[in-house]
């Protein structure tokens, strides 16, 4: 679901916003997209409501990135019994301009599958921001 749309409450907000921080501190080139979902029926459909989702694009296609946007999806559980809900991981894809390029799930053994692969330099990165993400989200609330 669009990360604006998910943004109910303050600590939500500031979560979000910590996230967009972190990936413009690593890749200040990247602009930060709130709303990457079209608002239309059969794109409501698709839409998980238990994820967070922002894209980010470049100004062109980016050599180290291998695509142009990249779309980050924060996959939430939420447990029945004790009502907690937790990140339990991420979900991350590159486009270009054939469609997706690239993806990365922090699921299974975070690795890349795709057409073309970001640089190991660029991967590195994104998967430490993936770890800072999941540690945001699930951090304790004082």
């Amino acid at each position: 679901m669009n990360a604006s749309e998910q943004a109910t409450n303050l600590e939500l907000a500031s979560k979000i916003a910590t996230v967009v921080n972190l990936f413009k501190f690593e890749f200040p080139d990247a602009k930060s997209d709130l709303k990457p979902w079209k608002d239309d029926p059969e794109t409501r459909e698709l839409i998980d409501p238990d994820s967070i989702d922002i894209g980010f694009h470049f100004p062109g296609i980016s050599k180290s990135w291998r695509s142009r946007s990249i779309l980050i999806q924060i996959r939430f559980y939420q447990d029945p019994i004790n009502q907690s809900r937790r990140a339990i991981g991420l979900e991350v894809a590159g486009f270009d301009h054939r469609g997706e390029a690239w993806r990365l799930s922090t699921v299974e053994n975070w690795s890349f599958v795709g057409m073309a692969e970001p640089s190991p330099q660029v991967g590195d990165k994104l998967k430490q921001i993936c770890r800072h993400i999941l540690e945001v989200f699930n951090q304790a609330s004082d």
